[in-house]
């Protein structure tokens, strides 16, 4: 199958650090190219692929200076695209919505993932007014928002098996992971950790609109803590890491999580997952047995506990049978066949 990946340009695929869809859809191109397909990713010049890489870019717009408006720097991909339309048997965007203009008057058939948070009013009119673009979900409960749209399916992210190996033996610390911000609560995290007297290790990037966060609430908390270890943002290889010897990763969000990324990390490394019950959450941890769901403060920490009973084969194995990247690819695959055959039977007539 001759497959175009389209990748969002504020990141490389993958990301040198942070960057949740850019890794994705980097594991997906190159399991599409593992499987003897024919990918070409439209991603930023910096982007590592065994696909054909077209640079929309020079490099990831996150790393230049006063690139603060990723909207012309697509809307011209999309039109690069359109020019080659011909070579694609289907187009799979990464991109939110800035192409639906575009795409619906295309011959050749597209998909759209939403990686994105959807419960936000601005957005509700243009899907209404582009309700026919084919769309998957990353998670049932990311879809509630929207208004009727045509969902044709949800996908679960998926990561290389060996990616994040696993680790049998749990260690004796706490992990907080991904971004510093209010909705991610890592003030939640020092607390859990704090009142069940274990160590915390705080991997997480910085965003300059999180900045006045970190430094007003979130840093006097590290600093007040001795148990509490900032370390900032991390690499792949230092991720296994951190995961890998944790005793459990804290995910305590107060927001509608889409999917949550480093939970399947987590479970990688047989490290269990506490979760706070929103977004996303009851779909990819099962209670009692990757993690636990909690919905207050002490019901978190007496988690804390619980979770270092767990046998974390256990864990491992739901990650084996749910959240591979061979299965991601198997379940897109099969939605690119689905859609390529209603183009040829549109076409027919």
């Amino acid at each position: 199958m001759r497959i175009a990946q389209v990748a969002p340009l504020a990141e490389s695929c993958p990301p040198k650090l942070y960057g949740g869809t850019e890794r994705i859809v980097h594991f997906l191109t190159e399991e599409l190219v593992r499987q003897g397909h024919h990918v070409t990713l439209f991603a930023s010049g910096d982007s590592t692929t065994r696909a054909e890489l077209v640079p929309c870019v020079q490099q990831a717009l996150r790393l230049i200076d006063g690139a603060i408006n990723l909207v012309p720097h697509h809307l011209a991909m999309v039109e690069g695209i359109r020019r080659r339309l011909d070579e694609f048997d289907i187009v799979h965007f990464h991109i939110d919505l800035v192409h639906y203009p575009a795409v619906i008057h295309w011959n050749t058939p597209t998909l759209t993932t939403l990686h994105g948070r959807l419960d936000i009013p601005d957005i509700f009119g243009c899907y209404r007014a582009f309700s026919q673009v084919p769309l998957v979900s990353i998670s049932d409960y990311q879809r509630k928002p929207l208004p009727p749209v045509n969902w044709v399916d949800t996908v679960y992210h998926g990561l290389p098996p060996q990616l994040l190996p696993f680790n049998p033996a749990s260690g004796d610390y706490l992990v907080f992971l991904g971004r510093i911000s209010p909705e991610k609560r890592p003030d939640r995290a020092i607390e859990i950790a704090v009142k069940a007297g274990m160590p915390l290790k705080i991997a997480a990037k910085i965003d300059k609109v999180d900045e006045a966060y970190w430094n007003d609430q979130i840093r006097p908390m590290v600093d007040a803590h001795g148990c509490v270890e900032y370390i900032g943002e991390i690499d792949e290889r230092q991720k296994s890491d951190l995961l890998g010897n944790a005793a459990a990763l804290l995910f305590p969000i107060d927001w509608p999580e889409p999917f949550g990324l480093v939970m399947i990390e987590a479970m990688s490394c047989g490290t269990p997952v506490i979760a706070w019950k929103n977004g996303s959450v009851p779909e990819v941890v099962e209670d009692g047995v990757s993690g636990r769901i909690v919905g207050s403060m002490d019901e978190a920490i007496a988690a804390v506990s619980e979770v270092l009973a767990f046998d974390r084969a256990k864990v491992r194995s739901r990650f084996d049978a749910r959240f591979t990247v061979g299965r991601m690819a198997k379940d897109y695959l099969r939605i690119y066949d689905q859609l390529i055959a209603e183009t040829e039977e549109l076409r027919r007539g």
